[in-house]
């Protein structure tokens, strides 16, 4: 009973709040465990997990707890994951990475990393890539905490214990999964935490990737408005803390409460001084007539999209609004809104495309069919030949990345923007998903121009 009480003691001291330090965040590592199971999710058996004083701990029947949260959406590709993890004696665990969840028995996708000092039912030790590349000397002790770090990039997967490699492996090309485990071959996917089996106990905590490539160069989310309750006070504060410099953009066009210049100018007056761009969303296609040149200038940028149109049948259409859209034949809708798309890019003094490639409920799950490499390219080609940025919009997760990989090949620039509907403006998960995917550089990205060479400059130079 007294050895129970020390352990318990020593226990608590070393347990850690689960947060990235500062050195550590700086490097691009990032914390998917705050101390709560809330960005977890357990398959069967969901009381073999629980948390304690900021660690989880695996004990009970079989089950498996995979990462839901929001970093990444939850898809790593290639990436550093670094877990601290401490076991009891004779007690089995494990770490999977390129994963997905999974209701009921192991794992079928993905790989295991072993968690196993002395649980003697299996000679493969701490460290293995189960099946894959096996360790069988002893790599770490019970009873004390060890770091389990993982890093995989393209085909070759390192392992780690206390910065000792015990694992350094490549992948066939092509790929020879084990004939049980037919989906162990790497791709991408989440990570998740094993429990074993009743008589094991495993402790879990620190857990921080750094998705690869890091991202060297400063974000800017331009598409941040202040609505569903988010004050300037509150961006101002988000934007400090997230390092990330926010665009504040005020809608302006009918129906909105912006529709002239002297709206525009309080606007102007409002963000005077602040550390954020004033941006400029142009609604519908009457925006050019409510406003004039000289105070469009006055914004550090103008952008707007393709969701607001007169169609062919002389209907005002609003693609998020269901009673506006009238799709009929869908390849004559695509059609149509691809031509409605590039006469936007190619006559109005935009210096972003929003929201690009959206598409209507009804029809917007049928994105990768309707979305055809044509259709795409001559998007991308006229936003190149105007000089108009393609924006990666975090909340409706498009352009695809096909999309995306078509523009960056064509020359095109790109911008990231959240466009909330609130307060929440999460983090640019999907857009750095993207970035890391291609590739991208500060050099393929859209910076706001000085005054006079600005969209709206070379508009009115053309008139």
């Amino acid at each position: 009973m007294k050895m129970k009480i020390i352990f318990l003691c020593l226990f608590i001291l070393s347990a850690g709040s689960g947060l990235v330090s500062g050195n550590e965040s700086k490097q691009g590592w990032i914390s998917l465990f705050d101390g709560t199971l809330n960005d977890w999710k357990a398959g069967e058996n969901k009381a073999s997990f629980t948390v304690d004083d900021g660690v989880i701990v695996a004990n009970g029947q079989r089950s498996h707890l995979f990462y839901v949260g929001p970093v990444e959406n939850a898809i790593f590709t290639d990436f550093e994951l670094k877990v601290d993890v401490m076991t009891k004696s004779g007690s089995n665990g494990g770490i999977y990475f390129h994963t997905e969840f999974q209701q009921n028995n192991w794992p079928d996708k993905g790989f295991e990393v072993q968690v196993n000092n002395t649980y003697n039912r299996d000679p493969k030790k701490t460290g293995s890539l189960y099946m894959m590349s096996n360790v069988t000397k002893k790599t770490a002790g019970d009873d004390v905490w060890f770091t389990e770090h993982i890093i995989v990039k393209g085909k070759r997967v390192i392992i780690k214990i206390d910065d000792k490699k015990v694992v350094d492996w490549t992948e066939d090309d092509p790929p020879r999964p084990p004939s049980r485990f037919s989906k162990r071959v790497l791709s991408s996917g989440t990570f998740a935490l094993q429990g074993h089996d009743p008589g094991s106990t495993v402790y879990y905590k620190n857990i921080r990737v750094r998705p690869l490539p890091v991202i060297d160069f400063p974000l800017v989310d331009y598409h941040v408005h202040l609505k569903g309750g988010l004050t300037l006070e509150e961006a101002l504060r988000m934007s400090k803390k997230r390092g990330v410099k926010f665009g504040i953009a005020q809608n302006c066009g009918l129906g909105f409460n912006v529709t002239d210049d002297n709206g525009l100018k309080d606007y102007l007056e409002k963000l005077k001084g602040k550390s954020v761009y004033v941006a400029m969303q142009a609604e519908g296609r009457e925006w050019l007539g409510l406003f004039s040149p000289e105070w469009i200038a006055k914004f550090d940028y103008v952008f707007s999209d393709a969701m607001t149109f007169t169609d062919d049948s002389g209907r005002r259409t609003r693609l998020w609004i269901k009673e506006e859209v009238n799709i009929g034949d869908k390849q004559q809708f695509m059609d149509m809104l691809v031509r409605k798309t590039v006469g936007i890019l190619n006559n109005e003094p935009i210096d972003i495309y929003v929201n690009p490639t959206f598409l209507p409920a009804e029809i917007a799950d049928e994105y990768d069919d309707l979305w055809t490499r044509q259709r795409m390219m001559k998007v991308i080609e006229a936003a190149v030949r105007n000089d108009v940025a393609i924006e990666i919009n975090a909340r409706y997760k498009i352009p695809s990345a096909e999309f995306i990989k078509l523009a960056k090949k064509a020359g095109a620039k790109f911008a990231l923007g959240t466009n909330n509907g609130g307060k929440d403006l999460g983090n640019l998960e999907y857009c750095r998903r993207m970035i890391r995917q291609y590739r991208l550089k500060e050099s393929d990205f859209f910076k706001p121009r000085p005054p006079g060479k600005r969209a709206i400059d070379r508009w009115k130079s053309r008139r």
